[in-house]
């Protein structure tokens, strides 16, 4: 199995960030979950939404249909009742396999006045080929209230745009949250000029491979050491 985090740059261009986006997971191996950053293909686009909205729909089911033998994920903005949010859509075997909408909106990116939060019930632990996933959204990385929600999965996903002023934050709270738990995480930032990076693959006990300076960060995995790890470590999580 290959966890992959993609660490790209989201420019104004919509469409070229969809064709790049798609340049990288072709590129990506097969029998991978492949996460890209939060919002990538348009940012936290705030004069563009409904623009953002509509090419989300287009970006969907182009992106499903590279989902043949890779998992995808990323957030996208969406629209629904007249109100923007901001949505994980998770892709396998060409289908959409899972939705959920940030709960957590970041007060200090104003994502409050623009987004509507999502339903604290739809972050939970799905199954994807045997494996137990689930994803917080950058933010929500920092309430401890949402890991309880996560704790048990084999796999815990964070795409993220995450301020590069708080890049020691990010790092330390994503291999914080795999040691937790007892499982890998894709975490998974934007590599803009004022974005952290630290984009990585954490492993059950805590190693993290990384590299700021790759738009691919891939880290073939043996899913074992999950079991190993709760096995050698028991806190009551089971494998």
């Amino acid at each position: 199995m290959n966890l992959i985090a993609l660490q790209v740059k989201t420019t104004e261009d919509f469409s070229k960030n969809l064709e790049h986006l798609k340049e990288l997971i072709i590129k990506c191996p097969k029998n991978s979950i492949i996460l890209a950053p939060e919002i990538v293909l348009s940012g936290f686009c705030y004069d563009r939404m409904q623009e953002a909205s509509d090419f989300s729909i287009i970006a969907i089911k182009q992106l499903q249909e590279l989902a043949i033998n890779k998992t995808i994920a990323l957030t996208l903005i969406t629209k629904k009742d007249e109100q923007f949010f901001n949505t994980l859509y998770i892709f396998d075997k060409q289908k959409i396999i899972h939705t959920q909408s940030k709960i957590k909106l970041f007060p200090l990116g104003n994502e409050l006045e623009h987004f509507a939060a999502g339903d604290k019930e739809d972050i939970k632990i799905i199954e994807i080929n045997g494996l137990k996933i689930a994803t917080l959204i950058c933010f929500e990385l920092r309430f401890p209230e949402l890991w309880q929600k996560v704790a048990g999965a084999d796999i815990i996903l964070n795409p993220a745009m995450w301020g590069l002023k708080r890049k020691d934050h990010y790092e330390t709270i994503s291999k914080s949250l795999a040691l937790v738990n007892q499982c890998f995480v894709i975490a998974s930032n934007s590599a803009d000029s004022n974005m952290a990076k630290g984009s990585a693959i954490i492993s059950p006990f805590g190693n993290v491979f990384k590299d700021d300076e790759k738009e691919i960060i891939v880290q073939k995995v043996d899913l074992d050491e999950i079991s190993k790890v709760r096995k050698y470590i028991n806190i009551g999580l089971k494998k």
